[in-house]
C-alpha cells in the first residue's frame, strides 16, 4: 500500500452542484442557493452580495465585476464587462492642469462609477431563475443583524486603519471603538442594509437613481470629484466576446480589453513552448520562465491595453503564434533579462466566485473595490465604500490608458474558463490585483502541465515579480530560491499571501464537480 500523504486539505467532491468562495458565509449562501431552486448565476451574485458585506476591504457595491458564463456548460462562453467608467467631466487636461502627473490612488479622482449593481441586474435579469430580491436577502441580513469578523478579513481591515481614518464616515463605520475589528468580533452596517434593501425593492434604479445617489455624488462633489448623477445614471455594463487561446489541448477564456486578462493568455502562448511538464514544479527552472514569460507579457498589458471602445487595441496581433515566439526568443532559460522596464505591480483585495449546478451551468464571476477598501470615500448615509480604480488611469497623451470621459480603466481582475470540445472544464479564478496573470497561469500549469489536483494547484507555493524582484511566498523551496538567484534574479520572502483563487473542475465522464478554495483566504468550497 502506497504511503498517504496529505499536505494540505483535500478538494471538495460532489454530483449535483458546487459553489468555492473566499468566505464561507458566501460560500454557505450560494449553496442555499442552489438547494432553494436558484440556478449558478442566482448562487454567484448572491454570494457576491455576501461578500460585499463580510468582506468590506475586498469587494462591495461600490465596485465593478466581471463574468465569464458557459450556459448548459455547452458551446459559446458569455462575457459581460460591469465595470465603470470614468466621469463625463473628467479629461486628463483637468488634472494636468491642476498639477497632477498621476491619478491619486485615494480620495475622490481615483472613484470611477460602480458597474456592479448594474452588473447583477442585468446578469440576474437575462440568466437567473431568481430576483435581486432574492439575491440580496442574505446579505441585507448580514448587514443589519450582524456578522463574525474573519481571519483574513482582520488582518487586511487592519492593514488598512490609516485609510479609513481619513474619512470620517469610514472611520465611523469601519473603525468601531477607533480600531479595526478584531478576528472573531461582531460588525455590522445597518446603513448598507438598508441601501441594499432599496435595491432589492427597486432594482438598479435603487442605486444609481434616488437617494443613493444623491448620496454618493454629493460625498464626492463635496469632496473636489467631477462626478454628477447624470454618470451614475447611465450607467450600463455590457456583453462582449471573450478571448483565448489553446494550452496543451484545452481552451482558456478571458475577458478582452479594457481587462487584462489577455496577459495570462499571451504568457500561456509563451510558455507552449517550453516542456514544463519535464520540470520540477516547484523548482528555479520553471519559475523562471513564468517570471520571464510575465515580465514579457506584463510589457504588452501596460503599452498597449486600454477600453476598446475608445481606442485600438491589437488583440489579433498579441495573440499570434509570432507574438508568442518572438517574446519566447528572448527568453535565456539560464539567465534572467536585463533590457526590461521595472514593473510596478500592485496587489489588491478582491473576491472570486466560481460556481457550476445541476445542469451545468458555469459562472466565473469576479467583483471588486480594487485596493483595500477602495478609495477610502463611504456614502454618508448610504454606507457604500466607493472603489479606486480610477488610479489606474495614466495622463501620457500617447498613452490608451489615458483618462478621458466615459472611458473604462485598464482593469486588473479577470475572470477565467477552460473548456476543451465545446464544453466547460473549470470556471476558475486567482485574486491579487497585478498579481493575477501569474496567478491564473501557475494555477493553470499546476493542473495541466504537473498534474495536480485542484486543491494542491491552488496550495502550491508562488512566486510574484514586482519592482524589480521577486517575491517568494515561505513554501518555495531553499535550492529554487538559490537557482533563482544564480539566474541573476533578485529575491526577497514575501510577507503577505499572494491572490487567493478559487475553481470547480467538472467530470463529464463520471458526472462529478471537484471544488476548491486557496487557504491564503478564509473561504471553503461545498458542494452537495
Amino acid at each position: 500500500m502506497r504511503d498517504f500523504q496529505l499536505p494540505g486539505r483535500s478538494p471538495v467532491r460532489a454530483t449535483e452542484a458546487m459553489a468555492a468562495t473566499s468566505h464561507p458565509l458566501a460560500t454557505l449562501a450560494a449553496v442555499e442557493m442552489l438547494r432553494s431552486g436558484g440556478n449558478a448565476m442566482d448562487a454567484a451574485v448572491c454570494a457576491a452580495a455576501v461578500q460585499a458585506v463580510v468582506e468590506p476591504q475586498s469587494t462591495g457595491i461600490g465596485g465593478d465585476c466581471f463574468v465569464l458564463y458557459c450556459p448548459n456548460g455547452q458551446g459559446e462562453v458569455l462575457a459581460f464587462n460591469g465595470s465603470g467608467r470614468a466621469p463625463a467631466a473628467a479629461t486628463a487636461e483637468w488634472y494636468l492642469d491642476r498639477g497632477h502627473d498621476e491619478l491619486p490612488e485615494s480620495g475622490p479622482h481615483a472613484v470611477t462609477v460602480p458597474g456592479a449593481i448594474d452588473a447583477w441586474c442585468r446578469l440576474l435579469e437575462d440568466h437567473g431563475r431568481k430576483g435581486i430580491d432574492a439575491a440580496l436577502a442574505p446579505a441585507i441580513r448580514y448587514a443589519e443583524q450582524g456578522y463574525v469578523v474573519q481571519d483574513r478579513v482582520a488582518f487586511d481591515w487592519a492593514e488598512s486603519a490609516a485609510l479609513l481614518a481619513a474619512d470620517e464616515h469610514a472611520a465611523r463605520i469601519f473603525l468601531p471603538d477607533g480600531k479595526a475589528p478584531l478576528a472573531g468580533e461582531l460588525h455590522r452596517q445597518p446603513q448598507l442594509a438598508d441601501t441594499l434593501r432599496l435595491v432589492s425593492r427597486r432594482g438598479r434604479a435603487g442605486f444609481y437613481e434616488g437617494e443613493v445617489a444623491d448620496d454618493m455624488v454629493s460625498r464626492l462633489r463635496a469632496l473636489g470629484g467631477l462626478h454628477a448623477f447624470e454618470d451614475f445614471a447611465a450607467t450600463k455594463g455590457d456583453y462582449v466576446r471573450p478571448v483565448g487561446t489553446s494550452y496543451r489541448g484545452y481552451d482558456i477564456h478571458q475577458m478582452p480589453p479594457n481587462n487584462q486578462g489577455l496577459t495570462a493568455l499571451i504568457m500561456l502562448n509563451v510558455l507552449s513552448g517550453f516542456s514544463l511538464g519535464s520540470l520540477e514544479p516547484n523548482g528555479a527552472e520553471r519559475f523562471h520562465l513564468e517570471i520571464e514569460a510575465g515580465r514579457l507579457a506584463y510589457q504588452d498589458r501596460d503599452n498597449l491595453i486600454g477600453d476598446q471602445n475608445q481606442v485600438h487595441v491589437p488583440v489579433q496581433q498579441l495573440l499570434s503564434r509570432s507574438h508568442a515566439d518572438q517574446l519566447r526568443a528572448a527568453i535565456d532559460p539560464a539567465r534572467a533579462m536585463t533590457h526590461l522596464p521595472r514593473l510596478e505591480l500592485q496587489p489588491s483585495d478582491t473576491v472570486y466566485i466560481s460556481v457550476v449546478d445541476r445542469d451545468r451551468n458555469a459562472v466565473s464571476f469576479i467583483n471588486s473595490t480594487f485596493y483595500s477598501f477602495g478609495s477610502g470615500v463611504v456614502g454618508p448615509k448610504s454606507g457604500v465604500v466607493l472603489q479606486n480604480r480610477g488610479s489606474s488611469f495614466r495622463l501620457a497623451a500617447d498613452h490608451p490608458n489615458r483618462i478621458a470621459p466615459g472611458k473604462r480603466p485598464m482593469h486588473t481582475i479577470m475572470p477565467g474558463m477552460v473548456t476543451a470540445k465545446g464544453r466547460a472544464v473549470m470556471p476558475f479564478g486567482v485574486m491579487g490585483g497585478g498579481y493575477q496573470p501569474f496567478g491564473h497561469v501557475h494555477l493553470l500549469t499546476n493542473m495541466i502541465d504537473f498534474g495536480m489536483d485542484p486543491q494542491e494547484a491552488l496550495d502550491a507555493p508562488r512566486v510574484f515579480y514586482r519592482q524589480n524582484t521577486v517575491e517568494a511566498e515561505r513554501g518555495v523551496p531553499a535550492d529554487a530560491i538559490a537557482g533563482l538567484r544564480e539566474r541573476g534574479h533578485q529575491l526577497s520572502i514575501a510577507t503577505e499571501p499572494q491572490g487567493g483563487g478559487q475553481l470547480v473542475l467538472i467530470d463529464w465522464e463520471r458526472g462529478t464537480l471537484t471544488g476548491a478554495s486557496d487557504p491564503r483566504k478564509d473561504g471553503c468550497a461545498l458542494g452537495y
